[in-house]
């Protein structure tokens, strides 16, 4: 929600199109990510270790998103810009919360499956 947010004010306020463009792209990758565990698809779809592609993408939307919320917040064209700076840089912070707490999660030691021993 704040991904799509913080899109919304930078399209609102007719900020440069590449805020607006990552902010949209981070959003509907969230979705995707969502509906996947949501729907269960990455325990069918066993080829790509899930954990680690999510960890993938937080660490590159940080990237990107420290970039470019930082210029729009320094630019600040209009106010809008501005709030989309500063959601942009929470949602930020987040993404590096995302990335943690998978880190933590995730063990490439540990077998995984149905033949992972019960805890």
């Amino acid at each position: 929600l704040l991904a799509l947010a913080t899109c919304l004010c930078f399209v609102a306020s007719n900020a440069h199109e590449a805020y607006a463009a990552l902010a949209g792209l981070e959003t509907g990758i969230t979705l995707l990510f969502f509906l996947l565990y949501l729907l269960r698809l990455d325990a069918k779809m066993r080829w790509l270790f899930w954990p680690l592609a999510d960890i993938f993408n937080s660490v590159i939307a940080a990237l990107f998103l420290l970039g470019v919320c930082l210029f729009a917040i320094i630019v600040k064209s209009n106010k809008g810009t501005l709030a989309g700076g500063v959601l942009g840089l929470i949602l930020l912070v987040l993404c590096v919360v995302d990335t943690v707490l998978l880190c933590k999660k995730i063990s490439f030691a540990r077998p995984r499956g149905r033949n992972a021993p019960a805890r």
